[in-house]
C-alpha cells in the first residue's frame, strides 16, 4: 500500500466536507416546502422563468447547485454541490419519447460530477448530465 499525500481525503472526509455524514443523514426522496407559493402563483411563476433565463457561465472545475425551484431531477439535492465535468458547446437532447414528460427535448449541456451516497457505489463519483439554466455557483455559505 502506497502512503497517502497530504491532501488525499477518504471517501467518509470527503463526504463530511460536503455535509453528509452517517450522522446527518439527508433524505433523498426530500419534498421542498412551497412556502412561496401560497401567496401570487403568477408571481412565483415569473421569478421562476426569471432564474431560468439567467445564465451563468462555467467551467470545468466549478462547484455548482440547484437554483431555487429549478430542481427537476432527484441528484444532487438542494445545496449540496456537484462539481462541473464538461460544458457541452452542442446540447444533447434528453430522448424522452413521451412530450408529456418534463425532460421532453430538454437541453442537456453540463456533464456535473456527484458523490453517490447510496449502495452499491456509495462514495463514488459519478456522472450525469443537466440542463446547466437550472444551476447556479455553489457556494458553503448558502
Amino acid at each position: 500500500m502506497s502512503p497517502s499525500r497530504p491532501n488525499d481525503l477518504s471517501s467518509r472526509e470527503l463526504l463530511a466536507r460536503i455535509g453528509l455524514s452517517e450522522e446527518a443523514p439527508m433524505d433523498l426522496l426530500d419534498d421542498e416546502p412551497l412556502d412561496d407559493l401560497r401567496g401570487d402563483l403568477g408571481a412565483a411563476l415569473r421569478e421562476r422563468y426569471a432564474l431560468l433565463m439567467h445564465r451563468h457561465v462555467f467551467a470545468p472545475g466549478d462547484l455548482v447547485t440547484w437554483k431555487p425551484g429549478l430542481k427537476n431531477k432527484r441528484t444532487p439535492r438542494y445545496d449540496q454541490p456537484a462539481v462541473v465535468i464538461e460544458v457541452l458547446e452542442t446540447p444533447v437532447l434528453d430522448r424522452e419519447d413521451a412530450a408529456g414528460s418534463t425532460y421532453f427535448r430538454e437541453p442537456l449541456d453540463l456533464v456535473l460530477g456527484v458523490i453517490w451516497d447510496s449502495h452499491p457505489g456509495r462514495g463514488e463519483l459519478v456522472t450525469f448530465h443537466f440542463d446547466s439554466r437550472r444551476f447556479q455557483t455553489w457556494s458553503e455559505e448558502a
